[in-house]
């Protein structure tokens, strides 16, 4: 997003709503002339007592301009408010939606890696400190602004010298208001740092406590959690501290008006040089004059706040985005083809290497190899979780960066080893795979999968909520639930990152057949650490490094490949301690 700059910023915010906020500013600016009635009525009685010419018909007239004046303050700055609020969320609401868009026309391998904490806090706080701006400041702090101008103008219409003396406190004020602002973007930039890291402890702290009590960690983990949490408490002191003494100083000058007015008035007055009722008004006046600049000062001790909250909110909008195509293509085969395939995270150092593959439609290719090697890298490529640094995908023929996202994400299913479940029936988590399915279809895909049994065993059946992200729930079930939203989905493409890896081998059986059920006449590409799942493979690619280093078949790779070979006699010993573990424990 182009730098607006503050200002700039938040009045693009404010855009849909700029009729409701130019009401609220002017419902603003009337509540300040109501506020400055009773003044002028004050001063006219004032006149007449000491002119002795005043009378109770001229008591009431003007008593109940004063009223007048008030009722007009408040009912218009009630509506100013009411008016402002309504904008503001109701652009902080769009701004939240923006938000959410914008995650997702983003890279989802960008979008995955965004702590969840980072994402909490500008969703949730970063953007509700913009309604201070858009609720407040720019209606109240026009009438703050706009109420000591037109005092002032006012109080020169009585006497402009009693005017000026009602200014000497401000100039003295602004020095420790100033002298505050000094090191205040260096401490305020610490302050929320710290602020964002113990939002992130928390969340983490919170995610992970199965982990942590399972592990018995506790100690250490809280420990951190409480460390975070002090730093927030030790940051935030240290900068109300280096604040307190420049604020509390500026609040004591800036309300002493009448250190100005009444000596100068006063000599003025013995000099012949002004009027009681003047001086007397000057000082009612200067004290109303203090109270709006109080105010104004305050929104602008704000500002930083909300300026830290537009900058990292336009930071979100900084992401960028996929190159999105709009215009749907024909597919009429879903082989894919890798052509000289490069890519790098951050653009400097390429994790996967001039890859070419070519995966005939409705065959079984799988991707093995050591941890870290650029297997699930290459898999969501396919999937255009990224775009490549170099080199194309195609499906069909089709480059998919000329395939609409919506159009991509219909040919391609990809089933990985971390399931997310919402927290609703597993009825509707299973139709997530096609909105549009009828429950018998849901039921059929259920069975597919073999979910079936697991899921009548529950309490309320097919109804049952699957718990918050699914915790309800085994790892190898919310896999299978998993499966059988892919079955639902029915693309021509499936992907299967460690789709079998929460299983125990009573459970494999069930997912393998779930599986085999899911990619019948489909073009099928693998991720497998357990080799047993892909021995059966038209062609296995063995990546290392971010480069394919051998592909055939399972018996020609155990011929051929020392790595292949050791890798599947670790399985098959991995295996039958697996086995022999259970029955020990069985026995």
């Amino acid at each position: 997003m182009k730098d607006k700059g503050m200002l700039g910023s938040i009045f693009s915010y404010a855009k849909p709503c700029k009729g409701k906020l130019t009401l609220s500013v002017i419902c603003a600016l009337i509540s300040v002339a109501g506020g400055i009635i009773p003044f002028v009525a004050a001063y006219r009685i004032i006149i007449m007592f000491f002119d002795n010419s005043v009378t109770a018909e001229d008591i009431f007239f003007w008593g109940g301009i004063c009223i007048a004046g008030f009722i007009v303050k408040v009912l218009f700055h009630a509506i100013s408010t009411t008016l402002s609020h309504i904008s503001a969320y109701t652009i902080l609401e769009l701004m939240r939606k923006r938000v959410a868009e914008k995650l997702l026309k983003a890279p989802l391998g960008v979008t995955q890696n965004i702590n969840a904490g980072k994402v909490k806090n500008i969703v949730v706080d970063q953007i509700e400190n913009i309604e201070i701006p858009l609720a407040h400041v720019i209606p109240e702090g026009s009438a703050a602004l706009v109420l000591p101008l037109a005092v002032f103008v006012y109080l020169c219409m009585i006497d402009f010298r009693l005017a000026l003396a009602s200014l000497i406190t401000i100039p003295l004020a602004m020095i420790p208001y100033g002298m505050m602002l000094g090191g205040y973007n260096k401490t305020y930039q610490k302050y929320m740092e710290s602020n964002e890291h113990m939002n992130n402890v928390v969340v983490e702290y919170v995610e992970g406590i199965e982990v942590v009590k399972a592990f018995n960690q506790s100690t250490s983990s809280y420990e951190k959690y409480r460390k975070a949490v002090e730093s927030f408490k030790e940051t935030t002191l240290n900068w109300y501290k280096s604040t307190w003494k420049f604020t509390t100083l500026g609040a004591v000058i800036l309300p002493t008006t009448l250190l100005g007015v009444l000596p100068i008035g006063t000599l003025m007055y013995l000099s012949g040089a002004t009027t009681l009722p003047k001086i007397t008004m000057a000082m009612l006046l200067s004290m109303g004059l203090v109270s709006s600049l109080g105010r104004f000062i305050l929104f602008f001790n704000q500002l930083k706040s909300i300026q830290y909250s537009i900058n990292t909110v336009n930071k979100t909008f900084d992401i960028g985005e996929l190159p999105l195509a709009s215009k749907e293509k024909t597919i009429s085969q879903h082989d894919i083809y890798m052509e000289h395939v490069s890519f790098s995270y951050t653009g400097k150092e390429d994790v996967i290497h001039d890859v070419s593959i070519k995966i005939p439609e409705k065959s079984f290719y799988a991707l093995v190899g050591p941890s870290g090697g650029g297997k699930s890298t290459l898999a969501r490529l396919v999937a255009r979780f990224w775009d490549t640094t170099e080199g194309n995908i195609s499906i069909g023929g089709v480059n998919i960066k000329d395939i609409p996202l919506t159009q991509l994400a219909d040919e391609v299913s990809f089933v990985t080893q971390d399931n997310f479940l919402f927290n609703s029936s597993i009825m509707e988590n299973i139709r997530l795979g096609n909105p549009k399915a009828t429950d018998a279809e849901v039921l059929e895909a259920a069975r597919k999968a073999q979910c079936d049994e697991f899921i009548n065993k529950l309490e309320h059946g097919y109804q049952s909520t699957a718990g918050e992200a699914g915790d309800k729930l085994s790892g190898g079930e919310r896999q299978r639930i998993a499966i059988a939203r892919a079955i639902l989905k029915n693309a021509p493409i499936i992907i299967l990152d460690e789709a079998t890896s929460f299983t125990d081998p009573e459970n494999e059986a069930k997912i393998q057949e779930a599986i085999a059920e899911l990619t019948k006449g489909k073009t099928l590409l693998v991720i497998a650490h357990r080799l047993s799942t892909i021995k059966n493979a038209d062609k296995i690619l063995l990546v290392e490094n971010g480069k394919i280093i051998q592909s055939g078949t399972h018996e020609e790779l155990l011929k051929n490949s020392n790595l292949y070979k050791d890798m599947w006699q670790a399985h098959i010993g991995a295996k039958k301690w697996s086995v022999n573990v259970s029955e020990e424990v069985l026995a």
